[in-house]
Protein backbone atom coordinates (compact mmCIF):
# COMPACT_ATOMS: atom_id res chain seq x y z
CA UNK A 1 0.00 0.00 0.00
CA UNK A 2 2.62 2.46 -0.98
CA UNK A 3 2.59 5.40 -3.58
CA UNK A 4 4.67 7.91 -5.29
CA UNK A 5 1.24 10.82 -5.61
CA UNK A 6 1.11 13.65 -3.08
CA UNK A 7 -2.11 12.18 -1.40
CA UNK A 8 -1.00 8.90 -1.15
CA UNK A 9 2.44 9.13 -0.02
CA UNK A 10 1.04 11.40 3.04
CA UNK A 11 -1.44 8.84 3.39
CA UNK A 12 1.38 5.83 3.21
CA UNK A 13 3.43 7.63 5.86
CA UNK A 14 0.37 8.73 8.15
CA UNK A 15 -0.28 4.91 8.03
CA UNK A 16 2.52 3.93 8.86
CA UNK A 17 2.43 6.53 12.36
CA UNK A 18 -0.56 5.54 13.50
CA UNK A 19 0.59 1.76 13.29
CA UNK A 20 3.64 2.89 15.37
CA UNK A 21 2.54 5.11 17.72
CA UNK A 22 -1.76 5.24 17.40
CA UNK A 23 -3.99 7.98 16.22
CA UNK A 24 -3.33 9.91 19.66
CA UNK A 25 0.57 9.78 20.00
CA UNK A 26 0.58 10.98 16.21
CA UNK A 27 0.20 15.04 15.53
CA UNK A 28 -0.68 16.25 12.06
CA UNK A 29 2.65 17.88 12.46
CA UNK A 30 4.78 14.40 12.82
CA UNK A 31 3.36 13.34 9.73
CA UNK A 32 3.82 16.33 7.20
CA UNK A 33 7.64 16.35 8.67
CA UNK A 34 7.77 13.05 7.95
CA UNK A 35 6.81 13.44 4.53
CA UNK A 36 8.44 16.55 4.02
CA UNK A 37 5.52 18.90 3.59
CA UNK A 38 4.39 21.78 5.74
CA UNK A 39 1.08 21.39 7.70
CA UNK A 40 -1.07 23.50 5.53
CA UNK A 41 -0.34 21.49 2.31
CA UNK A 42 -0.92 17.97 3.95
CA UNK A 43 -4.53 19.67 4.94
CA UNK A 44 -4.64 20.21 1.41
CA UNK A 45 -4.01 17.10 0.47
CA UNK A 46 -6.05 14.81 2.94
CA UNK A 47 -7.94 17.14 5.28
CA UNK A 48 -7.30 17.61 9.07
CA UNK A 49 -5.64 14.41 11.15
CA UNK A 50 -9.18 13.07 11.76
CA UNK A 51 -9.76 13.12 8.20
CA UNK A 52 -6.29 11.59 7.74
CA UNK A 53 -7.16 8.31 10.21
CA UNK A 54 -10.57 8.09 8.16
CA UNK A 55 -8.65 7.69 5.15
CA UNK A 56 -6.06 5.55 6.65
CA UNK A 57 -8.61 2.97 7.94
CA UNK A 58 -10.63 2.88 4.70
CA UNK A 59 -7.54 2.15 2.90
CA UNK A 60 -6.57 -0.31 5.28
CA UNK A 61 -9.98 -2.13 5.18
CA UNK A 62 -10.07 -2.29 1.01
CA UNK A 63 -7.19 -3.94 1.45
CA UNK A 64 -8.17 -6.54 4.03
CA UNK A 65 -11.51 -6.93 2.84
CA UNK A 66 -10.29 -7.61 -0.86
CA UNK A 67 -7.50 -10.25 0.64
CA UNK A 68 -10.38 -11.91 2.46
CA UNK A 69 -12.96 -12.15 -0.51
CA UNK A 70 -10.19 -14.15 -2.82
CA UNK A 71 -9.20 -16.70 -0.10
CA UNK A 72 -13.60 -16.75 0.48
CA UNK A 73 -13.88 -17.16 -3.33
CA UNK A 74 -12.12 -20.38 -3.31
CA UNK A 75 -13.82 -21.36 0.28
CA UNK A 76 -14.48 -25.47 0.45
CA UNK A 77 -16.49 -26.41 3.76
CA UNK A 78 -14.00 -28.68 5.03
CA UNK A 79 -10.51 -28.62 7.13
CA UNK A 80 -8.58 -27.71 4.14
CA UNK A 81 -10.78 -25.09 3.57
CA UNK A 82 -10.40 -23.63 6.81
CA UNK A 83 -6.71 -24.10 6.64
CA UNK A 84 -6.66 -21.69 3.72
CA UNK A 85 -8.82 -18.84 4.83
CA UNK A 86 -6.46 -19.27 8.19
CA UNK A 87 -3.35 -19.19 5.96
CA UNK A 88 -4.96 -16.11 3.76
CA UNK A 89 -5.70 -14.18 7.32
CA UNK A 90 -1.58 -14.83 8.56
CA UNK A 91 -0.39 -14.31 4.94
CA UNK A 92 -2.10 -10.84 4.79
CA UNK A 93 -1.26 -9.49 8.37
CA UNK A 94 2.42 -10.74 7.32
CA UNK A 95 2.70 -9.04 4.27
CA UNK A 96 0.37 -5.98 5.63
CA UNK A 97 1.49 -5.30 9.35
CA UNK A 98 0.37 -2.22 9.76
CA UNK A 99 -2.97 -3.48 9.06
CA UNK A 100 -3.25 -5.29 12.52
CA UNK A 101 -1.16 -2.92 14.70
CA UNK A 102 -4.00 0.17 13.49
CA UNK A 103 -6.64 -2.21 15.00
CA UNK A 104 -4.59 -3.02 17.87
CA UNK A 105 -3.92 0.51 19.03
CA UNK A 106 -7.65 0.39 18.68
CA UNK A 107 -8.11 -2.62 21.36
CA UNK A 108 -6.20 -0.02 23.83
CA UNK A 109 -8.74 2.73 23.32
CA UNK A 110 -6.81 4.53 20.98
CA UNK A 111 -8.73 7.58 18.79
CA UNK A 112 -11.80 6.42 21.38
CA UNK A 113 -13.60 9.79 20.00
CA UNK A 114 -13.57 7.32 16.17
CA UNK A 115 -16.00 4.89 17.34
CA UNK A 116 -17.80 3.87 14.27
CA UNK A 117 -15.69 1.65 12.80
CA UNK A 118 -15.22 -1.45 14.11
CA UNK A 119 -19.35 -1.78 13.17
CA UNK A 120 -18.81 0.07 9.72
CA UNK A 121 -15.77 -2.25 8.96
CA UNK A 122 -15.14 -5.06 11.63
CA UNK A 123 -18.72 -6.45 11.55
CA UNK A 124 -19.03 -6.55 7.84
CA UNK A 125 -15.81 -8.91 7.51
CA UNK A 126 -16.87 -11.42 10.29
CA UNK A 127 -20.55 -11.83 9.37
CA UNK A 128 -19.07 -12.10 5.86
CA UNK A 129 -16.31 -14.67 6.92
CA UNK A 130 -18.86 -16.57 9.15
CA UNK A 131 -21.77 -16.86 6.82
CA UNK A 132 -19.08 -18.95 4.21
CA UNK A 133 -17.37 -20.65 6.61
CA UNK A 134 -20.65 -21.83 8.64
CA UNK A 135 -21.52 -24.84 6.79
CA UNK A 136 -17.77 -26.03 8.08
CA UNK A 137 -18.83 -26.00 11.26
CA UNK A 138 -20.37 -28.46 14.04
CA UNK A 139 -23.00 -27.63 16.11
CA UNK A 140 -22.31 -26.08 18.97
CA UNK A 141 -19.57 -24.05 17.92
CA UNK A 142 -19.31 -20.42 19.38
CA UNK A 143 -17.81 -19.35 15.37
CA UNK A 144 -18.20 -15.54 16.63
CA UNK A 145 -15.39 -16.50 18.99
CA UNK A 146 -13.68 -19.02 16.83
CA UNK A 147 -13.61 -16.15 14.45
CA UNK A 148 -11.98 -13.25 17.00
CA UNK A 149 -9.91 -16.03 18.64
CA UNK A 150 -7.86 -16.47 15.24
CA UNK A 151 -7.74 -12.75 14.87
CA UNK A 152 -6.18 -12.35 18.46
CA UNK A 153 -4.19 -14.91 18.11
CA UNK A 154 -2.59 -13.89 14.39
CA UNK A 155 -2.31 -10.09 15.53
CA UNK A 156 -0.55 -10.91 19.27
CA UNK A 157 1.48 -13.45 17.42
CA UNK A 158 2.43 -10.37 14.76
CA UNK A 159 3.53 -8.03 17.18
CA UNK A 160 4.67 -9.67 19.92
CA UNK A 161 5.87 -12.78 18.46
CA UNK A 162 7.07 -15.70 21.03
CA UNK A 163 10.35 -16.21 23.30
CA UNK A 164 12.82 -18.99 22.60
CA UNK A 165 14.61 -20.59 25.14
CA UNK A 166 16.86 -17.34 25.68
CA UNK A 167 14.73 -15.13 26.07
CA UNK A 168 14.80 -13.66 22.57
CA UNK A 169 11.73 -13.09 20.50
CA UNK A 170 10.90 -15.01 17.11
CA UNK A 171 7.84 -13.81 15.24
CA UNK A 172 6.96 -13.39 11.34
CA UNK A 173 9.91 -12.49 9.88
CA UNK A 174 11.68 -15.85 11.25
CA UNK A 175 10.46 -18.47 8.91
CA UNK A 176 10.59 -21.19 11.14
CA UNK A 177 8.78 -19.48 14.58
CA UNK A 178 5.78 -18.82 11.50
CA UNK A 179 5.63 -21.90 10.05
CA UNK A 180 4.82 -23.36 14.08
CA UNK A 181 2.70 -20.88 14.59
CA UNK A 182 0.82 -21.29 10.83
CA UNK A 183 0.52 -25.87 12.46
CA UNK A 184 -0.34 -24.75 16.23
CA UNK A 185 -3.24 -22.04 14.59
CA UNK A 186 -4.71 -25.13 12.06
CA UNK A 187 -4.83 -27.48 15.23
CA UNK A 188 -6.54 -24.79 17.53
CA UNK A 189 -8.52 -23.99 14.63
CA UNK A 190 -9.58 -27.80 14.30
CA UNK A 191 -10.49 -28.13 17.55
CA UNK A 192 -12.67 -24.93 18.04
CA UNK A 193 -14.45 -25.90 14.89
CA UNK A 194 -14.83 -29.63 15.12
CA UNK A 195 -13.46 -30.69 12.34
CA UNK A 196 -11.00 -33.73 11.19
CA UNK A 197 -7.42 -33.38 10.53
CA UNK A 198 -7.22 -31.87 6.84
CA UNK A 199 -4.48 -34.87 6.17
CA UNK A 200 -6.42 -37.19 7.90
Amino acid sequence: MTSDSGPERVLDVATRLFAALGYDGTSTRMIAEAVGLNIATVSYHVGGKRDLYLAVMERAHRAERAALEAVLATFTPDAAGVHRLVDGYIDFCVEHPEVPALWMHRWLSDAADVAHLENLYVRPMLDMVAETVRPAVGDGVDLEYALMTVIWCTHGFGRGGVLDAGGRRGGVNDPRELTRFRKHLHGLVRHMLGLPDATA
